[in-house]
């Protein structure tokens, strides 16, 4: 794709983004987050009534009298976006591969920040961390981000799911709402997650495509793994071949479904052929209900 190509995508993207972003969201954004926290502000005396888990002993033993921490509410967030630019993500037998479907809704995302004036990163990985693009507002920063989800080359096709949350963990020291957009078929990271989650607030977003859990009959077929180059031949005409697999990737979703549970994660799946915004929109109202 040369660089008229891609500008003229990143601009179609981005009218798409702007207005998709206020109708997901309709003036909810903030209360659809948990990222509005507390910071520290200052010390003042302790005054009856105040939280004894306030006190910063530290003064108290300096001044020989009570101090307690004072905290402000933070309005401002910071959005990271951990973006899987794996080779499985090459795939889509609708109007839109995967990749595609990914790119607008990080999108939709950074939209939505820039409009509540919250700072947006990128996280690009694959089984390595092929870019960060650290935090920062503004629109100038928001269609670099978008031009580099439309023009991006990985160095890798793997995936590894577990050591893009370790470099967050590692990297980002301030509180964030963390958005990975995946289709997650990787090795384990739930180590990595729960650390993560202890730290962050994160969203997980399941990208796919129906061809990846029902197999139609088109008979004797050679599928091929874009990650790890392997090829087999598969007889689709097979009931029960067809059957076997359906069953083995509805497993692997209730299993994901589990873990995201179990380590307190929101999650929703989104498809490429389906409406994203309508699932988003799902998401977002339990969310909101919920904090």
């Amino acid at each position: 794709m040369d660089t008229k190509d891609v500008l003229k995508k990143v601009r179609k993207i981005e009218i798409k983004s702007r207005g998709l972003s206020q109708q997901i969201f309709a003036g909810q954004y903030h209360s659809a987050f948990k990222g509005i926290g507390m910071a520290f502000s200052e010390v003042r005396e302790y005054q009856f009534g105040d939280d004894t888990r306030n006190i910063d002993w530290n003064v108290t033993a300096r001044y020989n009298r009570p101090f307690v921490k004072v905290f402000q509410e933070e309005r401002e967030l910071t959005v990271i976006l951990l973006v899987d630019v794996s080779g499985s993500n090459e795939f889509g037998t609708t109007d839109s591969l995967k990749e595609e479907t990914i790119t607008e809704v990080s999108a939709v995302l950074s939209f939505s920040a820039i409009n509540n004036n919250d700072k947006v990163g990128v996280i690009f990985f694959s089984d390595k961390i092929e870019k960060f693009i650290p935090p920062k507002k503004g629109t100038t920063h928001i269609l670099r981000i978008i031009r580099e989800l439309v023009d991006f080359k990985p160095c890798s096709q793997k995936t590894d799911v577990a050591l893009a949350l370790r470099y967050l963990t590692n990297t980002m020291k301030k509180r964030a709402t963390v958005f990975i957009l995946s289709d997650f078929i990787a090795p384990d990271f739930e180590n990595a997650l729960k650390i993560a989650r202890y730290k962050h607030d994160i969203v997980a977003l399941r990208v796919t495509d129906p061809r990846e859990i029902t197999f139609p009959n088109v008979g004797l077929v050679r599928v091929s793994d874009k990650e790890s180059g392997k090829t087999l031949w598969m007889d689709t005409s097979s009931k029960k071949v067809r059957e076997d697999y359906r069953k083995w990737w509805l497993i692997k979703e209730q299993e994901l479904k589990k873990l995201f549970l179990k380590c307190g994660v929101d999650y929703t799946s989104l498809s490429t052929d389906r409406d994203y915004v309508k699932d988003l929109k799902k998401l977002f109202k339990v969310r909101e209900g919920r904090f």
